[in-house]
């Protein structure tokens, strides 16, 4: 019994422990983000917490100004002329879907609607029964019914399941306007999350979108959410999955930094070892990634969302200068993993940018040496 008492206080000591010892590592003395003397990212230029833009991982100012001009007016028509000018086989199609979606449902949760009230996103509602074939409106449609499961319904239930099986249908309903659009598809990969598709019935789903669009990276992170350990599969498919994506990624694709999300997504909730973020899976998936940003068209749609998750890893692996790197091309905009999964995601990208930047000085960095 004394040996169990005595490894059980030594667990718990580890907890304390093990933070300082990380931060010391190199003999170097992190300065806390809010201390006197941490460094200020305001010295490079960086954007104030409250100015950054919590929608999107990047810039895209047709969609900004088409936004406001809808949520201004409540007319849908800028909305539908925006997407049918976008590429239908293109990342950009799908994150404006989503965005114009999640603007809708955003608007219906802060205006639920009543006697007296109009509901939020009644543009969208207004845009359904006005162009019933439009497949830009319906592809938005079945996008914003998806979202509106996961926020207002929790899995498992009856309400959950009778907005997704509503979903299902608006997927297949736009999938038939648009034949060669892999948006529908790609939003019912979430459905199928949702309502515990089989393999098999997956797979066939899958084998849909790699027919109209076989290297969309916001396709292939949809579908990895289904293979992780937490849904239908487990760390080790999840991994084989986001492998086998890199492994056929043509040069300049973004593919290459799956494994980086799959690791990502399997990251142990209470970690004991001091070394985990300089461990080779780690750092093989982190070396991908670096590889696939570099190498990628830098006007590729889906790059923000891969420099902002290298940010994550690179201050976590205390490699400053690289963070630093990544941060001064992303920062402005922090719609993105890992942000979006804090309730306050300015607030938890302004963290780690503060880290990076205390790190990078303590090591002997400055705004000249980073901006030169």
């Amino acid at each position: 019994m004394a040996i169990l008492w005595a490894l059980m206080a030594l667990l718990l000591l580890s907890f304390v422990l093990l933070p300082v010892l990380r931060r010391r590592r190199g003999m170097i003395e992190q300065v806390h983000p809010s201390h006197p003397d941490a460094a200020d990212p305001a010295d490079y230029g960086f954007v104030r917490e409250e100015d950054l833009d919590i929608r999107m991982p990047g810039p895209d100012q047709d969609l900004l100004d088409v936004l406001d001009v809808v949520q201004r007016t409540q007319d849908y028509r800028a909305a539908s002329q925006l997407l049918a000018g976008t590429e239908v086989a293109g990342e950009l199609r799908w994150q404006r879907v989503q965005a114009f979606a999640g603007a809708a449902a955003l608007e219906l949760q802060q205006r639920p609607g009543g006697v007296s009230e109009t509901p939020g996103g009644q543009w969208l509602r207004v845009w359904r029964a006005e162009q019933p074939k439009d497949a830009g409106g319906a592809a938005v449609h079945a996008e914003f019914l998806v979202q509106q499961a996961w926020r207002t319904s929790t899995p498992g239930t009856d309400d959950f399941r009778i907005i997704m099986e509503e979903a299902r249908d608006a997927c297949g309903q736009a999938a038939l306007l648009s034949p060669g659009d892999p948006v529908p598809y790609i939003v019912e990969l979430s459905v199928a999350r949702g309502l515990n598709y089989s393999q098999p019935e997956f797979e066939k789903l899958w084998l849909k979108i790699l027919d109209r669009a076989p290297t969309h990276m916001g396709a292939h992170l949809a579908a990895l959410h289904y293979w992780c350990e937490k849904w239908h599969g487990s760390r080790e498919l999840a991994y084989s999955f986001a492998e086998a994506a890199a492994a056929r990624a043509p040069q300049g694709s973004l593919l290459a930094a799956m494994p980086l999300f799959a690791v990502f997504e399997h990251l142990p909730e209470v970690n004991l070892v001091a070394s985990f973020y300089q461990s080779e899976v780690v750092t093989k998936a982190v070396h991908g990634a670096l590889h696939a940003v570099h190498s990628a068209r830098q006007d590729d749609p889906m790059l923000a969302h891969v420099r902002h998750l290298l940010v994550f890893f690179l201050v976590r692996s205390e490699r400053w200068a690289e963070a630093m790197g990544e941060l001064i091309r992303v920062d402005g905009h922090v719609g993105a993993l890992p942000w979006t999964l804090s309730a306050n995601p300015a607030a938890e990208f302004t963290l780690y940018r503060a880290l990076a930047v205390a790190g990078y000085e303590a090591n002997g960095g400055s705004p000249a040496s980073l901006l030169s």
